[in-house]
């Protein structure tokens, strides 16, 4: 059962980060811009994270397998359209769109089923390892697998691997047992989907944009057709997006009270954001994917730019982190035998703090390989360790019938972090005049930093983690 859930997330996560290596490489073949294929890619974030709660929302009523399943066919059909793809509309519309989506419905599935198969701590713990060890794997190793087949065969040949990789899945997915509900399906909230997902668009867009924009003072004129909205050194546009999703999210919420009083299905029960160790479980969540996604992404740029590195030798540069995250995770479920969860996140974040601040120390422009090791070596076991933990941490705060709401509210908070860890340490290493590694070290100065705030957020968890009622609303 396990499997075919760890090669889901694997494919999911991998989309996500492979195709940074290959840009250049795309572009030329189909006679783009490495404008147009960054916008293809920030596109499949945003769709991604735009709908992963309604798409949360579908598993209770078309049923979880059968959900997995429809995405995994989704995603198949945009990794098989993005493979034949001439010019940027179809890779648009194969890989923005449709593997966005395809993800969107076959992510949250995936930790709904763990939980409800596997009900006591060591078992989900082992489990949750693995997929997230799988999820960590893709993030980390996919530059190093995208550069690898893009190299030696084509960039088509990665979309290729998708496919292959999803047929399986789907022939081995066909021997997931469901559970069945045990309450009537939902309806489906389509006002609160489309609230949802144009709230958490221009949040995502809005951080997106930091790189372009700056956080602060524009960096250059923001307009809208041919008009200045905005001039270069006034507000950057960034807050105007996400002013405009905060205010969207707000009414969302509105919306959700709203139904929730005419004892009408609301998209996503508001119980979820009253419950405080969920609340605290995914401050963690956030922090760790932005320490994850932004350091990587601070460490691939530099090992490129600074030191001449191909995509190739940049994975293998990493190949420390693969290496840790891969063994913490498959040690998640001894490790939850003899200690709590609360006590692995901690030491997750005292671990993955200690990996930033060594690896700070040791790397220079010009040090050895070996200086990478220790630092990354640590980064990855601490986050290996503290995505099982807090996902366990979150998912089983809450009973069987609000795994649905609770899955899709988990990913899209892992989303918004990744999100924010790429854009702030882009927009740091955008806006440096100064060459060489001082833009960098500042960026994972940052990333230090957050490490240090998760840490006191983990030490606000509870040491032991009450059991959830059915009947607590």
């Amino acid at each position: 059962m396990v499997l075919p859930l760890a090669l889901a997330q694997f494919v999911a996560s991998y989309a996500a980060s492979n195709m940074n290596v290959a840009i250049t490489t795309i572009a030329d073949d189909i006679g783009t811009t490495v404008i147009g294929m960054q916008t293809a890619i920030t596109l499949f974030t945003l769709t991604m994270a735009a709908l992963m709660i309604p798409g949360s929302k579908l598993t209770d009523i078309w049923g979880r397998k059968t959900c997995l399943l429809a995405g995994l066919v989704v995603y198949g059909s945009g990794a098989l359209l993005a493979t034949f793809a001439q010019g940027l509309t179809l890779i648009i519309v194969g890989y923005s769109l449709l593997q966005g989506i395809g993800s969107a419905l076959m992510i949250p599935p995936i930790y709904i089923l763990i939980t409800v198969a596997f009900t006591d701590t060591g078992s989900r713990a082992k489990y949750f390892g693995v997929v997230s060890g799988a999820a960590g794997l893709g993030s980390a190793a996919g530059p190093l697998i995208g550069g690898l087949v893009t190299s030696a065969i084509s960039w088509r040949a990665s979309f290729v691997l998708q496919v292959l990789i999803v047929a399986t899945i789907i022939v081995l997915a066909a021997r997931i047992t469901d559970p069945p509900r045990t309450q009537p399906a939902p309806h489906f909230d389509l006002f609160g989907a489309i609230l949802s997902a144009l709230g958490l668009f221009f949040v995502v867009l809005g951080i997106l944009q930091s790189s372009t924009y700056g956080w602060f003072a524009s960096r250059k004129d923001f307009t809208i057709g041919d008009t200045v909205i905005i001039s270069k050194g006034g507000v950057s546009p960034v807050w105007i997006y996400v002013a405009i999703g905060a205010v969207i999210l707000a009414w969302f919420y509105l919306h959700l009270r709203s139904r929730e009083r005419k004892s009408e299905d609301p998209l996503i029960a508001t119980r979820l954001f009253r419950n405080r160790t969920s609340n605290l479980g995914l401050g963690t969540q956030l922090s760790q994917w932005l320490i994850l996604q932004g350091s990587f992404f601070v460490i691939s740029v530099f090992v490129q730019e600074v030191r001449g590195l191909n995509a190739v030798r940049t994975g293998l540069i990493l190949s420390p982190a693969i290496v840790g995250i891969l063994a913490s995770s498959a040690a998640a479920g001894r490790l939850a035998r003899r200690r709590t969860q609360t006590w692995l996140i901690r030491a997750g974040f005292i671990t993955t703090t200690i990996g930033i601040a060594l690896f700070l120390a040791l790397v220079r422009e010009d040090s050895g390989n070996w200086t990478f090791v220790p630092g990354l070596l640590l980064i990855g076991a601490g986050v290996g360790v503290m995505l099982t933990s807090s996902v366990n941490v979150v998912q089983s705060a809450f009973p069987e019938r609000d795994q649905g709401d609770i899955s899709g509210l988990s990913r899209s908070v892992s989303n918004l972090g990744s999100s924010l860890g790429v854009a702030l340490a882009g927009s740091i290493i955008a806006a440096a005049s100064v060459p060489g590694g001082h833009p960098f070290a500042i960026s994972l100065t940052i990333m230090l930093a957050i490490s240090v705030i998760g840490m006191g957020i983990a030490f606000l968890l509870p040491n032991r983690q009450p059991a959830p009622r059915e009947g607590v609303s």
